[in-house]
């Protein structure tokens, strides 16, 4: 009686493991595109190709890592039951063996050269720049970005976060607004302190420094709103220093580029007023 008990339990145990499970997946698959998810665990979904290619490489590594995980574990549950004290009172005093010394050197060889491979594919992807359809300048400032289009006009305006839009901390008054499916060479710097100028979706990430010029790229396969986050330590107020790019089509994107020449092309004496007129 008491081990039919136990199954129950152990069957119960292991429904509730199942069903919790699937209600996290389930919350993971309702993930929003271009914004973080309540219980999300996995990355947001790929809006462009390199970040595709980086979920691509994160679950080839996945793979790798739990089979060696549980080769290690079976290597040591073997070892705890034949090898000890009890099975085996007189132990073994072997101290060579060399097909085990020249398999465990080769056999890790190969798999770092195995995950070496794409991963250096994929480096080169995210470092070679190519030829651009459009160029935005992102200068990183406290706590809030500056952008440019040096393509599209002399013109730039400040994106501060907007405490009254959704999602929280994310929405700002001013998106950066780019085609779908064009190459966007983004430039970064930073005008105080070092900032980190991020967006998930589209897999970059990268470093605005003061006096430096840092270059990335992406190319948007989805129309919507795709928001990030400063990624560097930049003082007090760093939380709260969104990224916020609006995707939009090709017409649209002219449109806006033709209204933003006019809203912001006074001079520019005082980034926060600007930001403030530009809001009304």
């Amino acid at each position: 009686m008491n081990m039919s008990r136990g199954k129950v339990g152990r069957r119960l145990l292991g429904l509730a493991v199942i069903g919790i499970a699937l209600a996290v997946g389930g919350a993971a698959w309702a993930a929003e595109v271009g914004q973080p998810s309540p219980w999300e665990y996995t990355f947001q979904p790929a809006a462009s190709p390199v970040m595709v290619d980086i979920e691509w490489f994160h679950n080839f590594l996945l793979w790798i890592i739990s089979a060696i995980t549980l080769f290690v574990l079976a290597l040591l549950i073997i070892v705890m039951v034949k090898f000890n004290s009890k099975a085996n009172p007189v132990p073994s005093k072997t101290t060579h063996n060399t097909l085990i010394e020249v398999v465990w050197t080769i056999v890790p060889v190969l798999i770092l050269v195995g995950i070496a491979i794409p991963s250096f594919r994929l480096l080169f992807e995210q470092t070679d720049i190519p030829k651009a359809d459009l160029t935005v300048k992102a200068t990183g400032k406290q706590w809030y970005w500056t952008y440019s289009y040096p393509d599209n006009g002399k013109f730039e305006f400040d994106s501060l976060m907007a405490a009254d839009k959704k999602p929280r901390l994310l929405g700002v008054d001013n998106e950066m607004v780019v085609p779908v499916n064009k190459i966007i060479r983004v430039q970064t710097t930073g005008a105080d302190v070092i900032h980190s100028f991020a967006v998930p979706a589209f897999g970059i990430k990268i470093d605005a420094i003061p006096g430096r010029l840092n270059e990335t790229w992406f190319k948007a396969t989805k129309t919507g709103m795709f928001y990030g986050q400063c990624s560097e330590l930049c003082g007090k107020d760093h939380a709260f220093m969104p990224i916020a790019v609006r995707v939009v089509s090709d017409q649209e994107f002219a449109e806006w580029v033709e209204m933003a020449k006019k809203k912001f092309a006074s001079a520019r004496t005082n980034s926060y007023a600007l930001a403030e007129t530009g809001a009304q």
